[in-house]
């Protein structure tokens, strides 16, 4: 009887606890969703994006948790609510039906003892769950620790954490910096990868598998750095893409190289060929990166019937944020389907993006310091000469920064330069010679041919975008305005 009183007495003080935590957990977000309403109506609109989603107020970075569930992609990112500046971090939930149109859900997660870094989404039978880096500070060098958290939703929308967190403690390598967990089901396995260094600063990622998303075995280290590809990889993917394997991540500490690698930091991927048996991941193709602008962190991809969809982090570390001072920072770029092509990715906007056309602007030729006009958002689809040069200025009308697009068929290279800065690659057309560039306020996504080369940059214009063909040639242009699909 003394054993079940005891037994019963600690059971009812768990419970109490328990309770107790998931309250707070629950006052906190209602406290901040009431944060959130009355604080947007101090944003100023004028950066605004029409069609990438954003945060409706403060700070945003990565993309998490990309999954879909009861019929709806759901999108989690990186989240400071308070400030418009990187923050104990929380995840913005944001989702659609189609990948295109997006409405603003709750915050899904909320800092307790620990940050909420980084992770992923899966579903294991009706739950949706996430797996995320639980980041905790402590007063011990490196001063903070990095294990693997759960939580729970069985609706998309509510989630609680799990109580036996974390489900992953201890780094194989010994190293603090262990995070980013990218989850999925292969056979009777739930396998992951997670981003980490070796103690002698080299990136890496690691492999795990587990029956119940619970218990996990460390199986390998996937790729690491020897050296020439920087002292971190965060954000990594692991999927399969044609036939082939696709290690997806973000290097930091790469060295540029030439026109490679100008970026605080880096991501891109290795192509090769997995075996579940033995857990060998046999590289192919060296490192390349995937997106050539300025403006291009931390992918996430989600299969999305049977395509492989790709979206990231639409800004970079370690950069002036312009609209920072408008009471917000950061977005998403578009959603891009993603294909091999012999040794390298191409990336190709959704066709589902077609729907947000909303009228034509122009079809037809643009002659040499002709401009075309848009009201914040537009889409254009440009055929020129490559044996000549092409440049376009983009600009606002009422002035700001400058952006050029450039092409130089003497070294076959395309050029992105905002205000002098440059990012440049060299591009041999596989078929399509065409340009198709998306305008949304305060950016631009360049997808060259068949998307063998890919910019993503944000811009900063005053008013309205005003496109100015520079080239010694006439360009054929066919231009559309674009709608609105995400909250303002």
């Amino acid at each position: 009887m003394a054993a079940w009183i005891s037994c019963l007495v600690f059971l009812c003080a768990f419970a109490s606890v328990h309770l107790k935590y998931l309250s707070e957990d629950e006052n906190a977000k209602k406290e901040l969703a009431e944060y959130i309403q009355k604080k947007k109506a101090s944003i100023n609109p004028r950066w605004r994006l029409h069609y990438h989603v954003m945060p409706p107020v403060g700070w945003m970075n990565d993309p998490n948790g990309f999954s879909y569930y009861k019929g709806e992609y759901h999108l989690f990112y990186q989240y400071y609510p308070y400030a418009s500046v990187w923050g104990p971090m929380h995840w913005g939930h944001s989702a659609s039906s189609n990948l295109i149109d997006w409405r603003e859900l709750p915050t899904a997660l909320v800092p307790d003892k620990e940050q909420c870094f980084s992770g992923s989404g899966i579903v294991d039978k009706d739950t949706l769950v996430l797996m995320y880096t639980g980041h905790v500070i402590t007063d011990k060098d490196p001063f903070y620790n990095e294990t693997q958290y759960l939580a729970f939703s069985d609706d998309g929308v509510n989630f609680h954490k799990y109580e036996g967190n974390p489900v992953l403690s201890v780094s194989p390598n010994g190293t603090a910096d262990f995070r980013d967990p990218k989850v999925w089901r292969h056979g009777d396995y739930y396998y992951v990868v997670l981003g980490s260094k070796t103690t002698d600063k080299r990136g890496r990622v690691l492999l795990y598998r587990s029956q119940n998303l619970y218990n996990w075995e460390f199986l390998k280290v996937l790729g690491e750095s020897h050296g020439e590809l920087g002292y971190m990889w965060e954000c990594p993917d692991f999927f399969e893409l044609d036939g082939k394997h696709v290690l997806l991540m973000s290097p930091q500490g790469v060295a540029p190289q030439g026109d490679r690698y100008k970026n605080t930091f880096q991501t891109g991927y290795l192509i090769g060929n997995f075996n579940y048996d033995t857990f060998e991941f046999v590289q192919e193709v060296s490192f390349q990166e995937l997106d050539f602008g300025h403006d291009f962190y931390a992918t996430q991809t989600i299969d999305a019937d049977g395509k492989r969809v790709v979206v990231a982090w639409f800004a970079m570390w370690e950069v002036p944020h312009p609209e920072d001072v408008d009471g917000w920072v950061g977005a998403m770029t578009i959603m891009r389907e993603l294909k091999i092509s012999g040794n390298r990715i191409l990336q190709k906007p959704l066709d589902g993006m077609l729907s947000l056309r909303n009228g034509s602007v122009h079809n037809g030729p643009v002659d040499r310091n002709e401009s075309l006009v848009f009201e914040k958002t537009g889409e254009l689809i440009i055929n020129g000469d490559l044996a000549k040069k092409i440049e376009l200025e983009i600009v606002g009308t009422n002035g700001g920064n400058k952006t050029w697009i450039r092409w130089d068929p003497a070294v076959g290279k395309v050029a992105v330069d905002r205000n002098g800065d440059v990012r440049q690659v060299e591009w041999s057309p596989i078929g399509s010679h065409s340009w198709r560039l998306f305008l949304d306020a305060s950016s631009l996504e360049l997808f060259c041919g068949e998307g063998e080369v890919v910019f993503s940059t944000r811009i900063y214009p005053d008013g309205d975008l005003k496109v100015n063909n520079l080239s010694d040639q006439s360009l054929n242009v066919e231009a559309y305005k674009l709608r609105r699909s995400v909250p303002a």
